[in-house]
């Protein structure tokens, strides 16, 4: 199964196609992400490859195992363009024992339809795979995320302060916003 692709349209969104990521994909992940803007919410730096391929194994993990991971996100030309998909929440804080879906692209593709396109499919296999709820973790002024939450019928249940980003650093704490949605 981990060779599948679907093909995954959705009324007035661009077609996406998610497809398990390839040991190759770490490394499209981490020049994708190499963006302060695309890393705002998430520490503001990119973190090292070598994080995206330990990242990238356990998703081949999860699609083995679970029939869900975060996939890496095609556009119609199969360029690869971001990742989306679930897994089950990572942390120590927050929704613990619950499934997380969440989506991040490259700055180039934001704008397009694509997080939305993408976050429906998800939450479509997800539901085809029998969970019965997600959660999506969203840093507080994260409103492009936001509206993605928003547009899946999600709901606010939530919010959490993070752990420091630095450790020691108390200021680096945010505020992350917790929406839930039964399948």
């Amino acid at each position: 199964m981990t060779d599948r692709t679907d093909t995954l349209p959705a009324p007035n969104l661009p077609d996406v196609r998610l497809r398990v990521p390839t040991h190759e994909d770490a490394a499209v992940w981490h020049r994708l992400f190499d963006d302060p803007e695309v890393m705002e919410f998430f520490g503001g730096s990119s973190a090292e490859l070598s994080m995206y391929e330990e990242l990238t194994a356990r998703q081949r993990r999860h699609d083995a195992e679970l029939g869900y991971c975060l996939w890496t996100l095609l556009d119609a030309d199969d360029e690869p363009i971001g990742f989306t998909g679930a897994q089950p929440w990572p942390r120590d804080w927050g929704p613990t024992g619950e499934i997380e879906i969440g989506w991040r692209l490259a700055r180039t593709a934001w704008g397009k339809g694509y997080a939305t396109a993408a976050a429906l499919a998800t939450v479509e296999r997800v539901r085809a795979a029998g969970v019965p709820s997600v959660v999506a973790i969203v840093a507080e002024g994260n409103a492009r995320s936001i509206a993605v939450t928003r547009k899946l019928g999600m709901e606010l249940a939530e919010s959490f302060t993070t752990p420091p980003r630095i450790p020691g650093d108390e200021a680096s704490r945010q505020t992350a916003h917790c929406f839930r949605l039964t399948l």
